[in-house]
């Protein structure tokens, strides 16, 4: 009898001690983070082939650079690579990103470029990565942050110059303050655009 109960304690012990270690349990896996690269990134001096993650952009992002310069060689060079993927966003996140533009006042100060950028990064949560678009454009953080999607600033990769920015009229060439309020041109009617106008060195970046 002495036997038996010292069997059934055993069994009672171990059957206490199993459930913390049961065969094929599945411990919550953290989503895999990407980066969304915008069109400052390559014009302010971000490498692709200097940082680990894996990186995305659109094509039209090519269509924003100078054909040669720096950035365009910079950008080309990740796309050849294999390191920067380009991936158009459907239209659906497309259309949410600008629905979420205009209700927090940023549709004039966003390219269809910027646009789409938000888009990707959109779709890509969708689909279980961790996105953060990489820009210092305020415009662009400013909608991710209403859509709920993570963004980081250049200088957080030792990127220490800020992009000035202007609105002009690709008709008549007539350039507008960077807070000009309208969409169109006041001169000839035509759908205004925006470009960098220049590019200026902060002060040192922190980590």
């Amino acid at each position: 009898m002495y036997r038996n109960l010292l069997q059934q304690r055993q069994t009672i012990k171990l059957t206490v001690c199993l459930p913390f270690n049961l065969k094929g349990a599945k411990l919550p896996q953290r989503k895999k983070r990407i980066l969304i690269l915008d069109t400052s990134a390559f014009i302010t001096g971000f490498d692709p082939l200097s940082v680990s993650e894996e990186q995305y952009s659109v094509p039209t992002v090519k269509d924003e650079l100078i054909e040669r310069s720096l950035p365009w060689v910079r950008f080309k060079a990740a796309v050849d690579s294999g390191k920067l993927k380009l991936k158009a966003p459907r239209v659906r996140f497309l259309d949410e990103v600008k629905a979420s533009s205009k209700a927090v006042g940023d549709v004039l100060f966003l390219s269809p470029v910027d646009l789409q950028v938000l888009a990707l990064a959109l779709e890509q949560k969708s689909i279980g990565y961790e996105a953060v678009i990489v820009t210092d454009d305020y415009s662009i953080q400013n909608v991710a942050d209403r859509v709920g999607i993570n963004f980081v600033s250049l200088a957080n990769f030792g990127i220490r110059f800020q992009l000035k920015w202007i609105i002009y009229c690709p008709a008549c060439y007539r350039k507008y303050p960077s807070d000009y309020k309208f969409q169109f041109c006041k001169i000839c009617g035509t759908k205004l655009k925006r470009k960098p106008m220049r590019k200026t060195r902060v002060g040192k970046a922190s980590k």
